[in-house]
C-alpha cells in the first residue's frame, strides 16, 4: 500500500473515531492541511486508546447495573444436559442474537441442572457486546415493585426497567406470589412485549404457573407474551451440586 493510500485509511479511521467520540471533523482536516504522518500516527493512537477506555468503561458500568449475584461465563458450560428448541442455536445466545430479536428464552429444568448458570452467563455476554441488562430473582421482583408502589416511585423503576435490553428474571415460581405482587409482575411483562428479551427460569410446567400467580388468566396472559417470540430451554440431568456435593462424597 502507498504511503498516500496509508494515510488516507488512517484519516478514515481517525474520522471514524472523532464521530464515535461525538467530536467535530475538524482533527481530519488539521491532518489534511498541517499534519506530518507521525502526528496523524500519534492522533489515531490517542483517540483508539480513548475509544478502548470509554469501551472497558462502560461494559463495567453494564455488569455493575445488572446486578448479577456471581459472575458467570459460556466458556467451559456443560451442554449436553440442555435441549435446544430447532429454533434456536446456541449462536443465538452466545452472539446475543436472540436479545437483537427481542426474543424470550424460558429455561425450564429441575433445581440445580444449570438454569441460573446459564442466565447468568448469556447475560454477562451481553455485557461484553455493551447491551443493558437487568439481574432479579422474581421474590426479589416483586418486593422491589411493591415497595417502589408504596413509596410512589414505581414509575421511576419501571422506567429502570425500561431501559434494558435483557430481563432475567431467576427463579420464577419458587416462591408464591400474593395478587398485588402477581398484576404487578404482569405489567413487568406486558412492558416488556416486543420490546426487550427476558430469560426466565423455572422448575414449574406451565400448567401450575396459575397455582403461584393466584390467577390462571393472568398466568395465561403471561405465558401467551411469553411465548409469542420465545423459546423453551429443556435441562436434564442430576443436579450439579447434588453430584458435587460434600455429604455425598462422605
Amino acid at each position: 500500500m502507498s504511503v498516500t493510500k496509508e494515510r488516507d485509511v488512517l484519516r478514515s479511521e481517525i474520522s471514524g473515531f472523532c464521530k464515535k467520540l461525538i467530536l467535530s471533523q475538524r482533527a481530519v482536516e488539521l491532518c489534511v492541511a498541517e499534519a506530518t504522518p507521525r502526528q496523524e500516527e500519534f492522533l489515531h493512537r490517542v483517540l483508539s486508546e480513548e475509544m478502548d477506555n470509554r469501551e472497558r468503561s462502560k461494559r463495567s458500568r453494564l455488569m455493575n447495573r445488572a446486578g448479577f449475584p456471581v459472575y458467570k461465563t459460556l466458556e467451559g458450560y456443560e451442554r449436553q444436559g440442555v435441549k435446544l428448541p430447532a429454533s434456536l442455536q446456541w449462536s443465538d445466545l452466545t452472539d446475543a442474537l436472540f436479545i437483537q430479536a427481542k426474543r424470550n428464552l424460558v429455561l425450564y429444568g429441575p433445581v440445580g441442572t444449570g438454569k441460573t448458570h446459564l442466565a447468568t452467563a448469556v447475560g454477562v455476554r451481553a455485557c461484553e457486546l455493551g447491551m443493558a441488562v437487568k439481574f432479579y430473582t422474581v421474590a426479589d421482583l416483586v418486593m422491589r415493585l411493591s415497595e417502589a408502589k408504596r413509596g410512589g416511585t414505581l414509575e421511576r423503576l419501571s422506567k429502570d426497567i425500561g431501559r434494558t435490553d435483557l430481563l432475567i428474571l431467576d427463579e420464577w415460581g419458587y416462591v408464591p406470589v400474593d395478587r398485588e405482587g402477581s398484576q404487578l409482575l404482569f405489567r413487568v411483562i406486558a412492558d416488556s412485549y416486543e420490546s426487550r428479551s427476558l430469560v426466565i427460569t423455572t422448575n414449574l410446567e406451565f400448567s401450575k404457573w396459575g397455582s403461584v400467580f393466584t390467577d390462571d388468566q393472568m398466568a395465561a396472559a403471561m405465558i401467551d407474551r411469553l411465548a409469542h417470540h420465545g423459546h423453551l430451554l429443556v435441562f436434564e440431568g442430576e443436579s450439579y451440586r447434588m453430584k458435587h456435593a460434600l455429604m455425598k462424597q462422605r
